[in-house]
């Protein structure tokens, strides 16, 4: 079971939680990791690129010279590859990068990832941010004071509007709510803050006193 420190919403440290079995059950598939973020990276292509061959190139509907006596090698345009303005040899051509990855596997992907940061202590615990307005300077000084460092993924219980408005502006901080991040987004974040109450992990009330040890003035 892996655990994450949780912070209150203004920054403030307050001790450790169990990150839940699910998705945290430890699994990390390198494998499904490479396969989703490579067809999601293709995905965001937009094969546009493209090239004229010699038949897309105007002019060169004559021979330059004639076929045999100039000593020359034989032509038969000036806009052959070969030749300065001329068309090129195999351009490329508009076309879908377009990758369909199953729906299984893009979720094995998306615990995979959140496996991978929670075993290296780069996943937090805030609690829930409950913003009645865009409050920029509140969450830069909430991050501020859990002093990460790099690119952050915010989940959030839900689609919070304030919360993202107020994080729009921080270079280096994303907001997703939670479920709805792909493994790309939780790979390239150097910390994933996820708001306790998307867990279902909140905090903890201290337990009572045992009754003996106040008896034997212990307490």
């Amino acid at each position: 079971m892996h655990t994450a420190h949780y912070y209150q919403s203004d920054g403030s440290p307050d001790g450790d939680r169990t990150l839940p079995a699910v998705p945290f059950d430890g699994v990390v598939n390198e494998g499904v990791l490479h396969q989703v973020v490579r067809a999601q990276l293709a995905n965001r292509r937009r094969g546009t690129g493209a090239g004229k061959n010699r038949a897309a190139v105007s002019g060169g509907s004559r021979k330059p010279w004639r076929q045999k006596g100039t000593g020359r090698a034989r032509q038969g345009t000036i806009r052959a590859a070969q030749w300065t303005g001329g068309g090129m040899a195999f351009p490329p051509q508009p076309h879908s990068w377009r990758t369909s990855v199953p729906r299984k596997v893009r979720a094995l992907a998306r615990r995979s990832a959140l496996n991978a940061r929670a075993e290296e202590g780069r996943v937090l615990l805030i609690e829930s941010l409950d913003y009645e307005a865009p409050r920029t300077s509140r969450l830069a000084s909430c991050l501020a004071a859990i002093e990460v460092s790099g690119k952050v993924l915010l989940l959030t219980d839900g689609n919070k509007r304030n919360v993202y408005l107020s994080a729009r502006n921080l270079p280096g901080v994303s907001v997703r709510p939670f479920g709805e991040e792909s493994a790309y987004d939780v790979l390239r974040a150097a910390t994933v803050v996820i708001e306790a109450d998307a867990l279902g992990t909140g905090p903890v009330a201290a337990e009572p006193a045992d009754s003996t040890d106040t008896e034997n003035g212990d307490a």
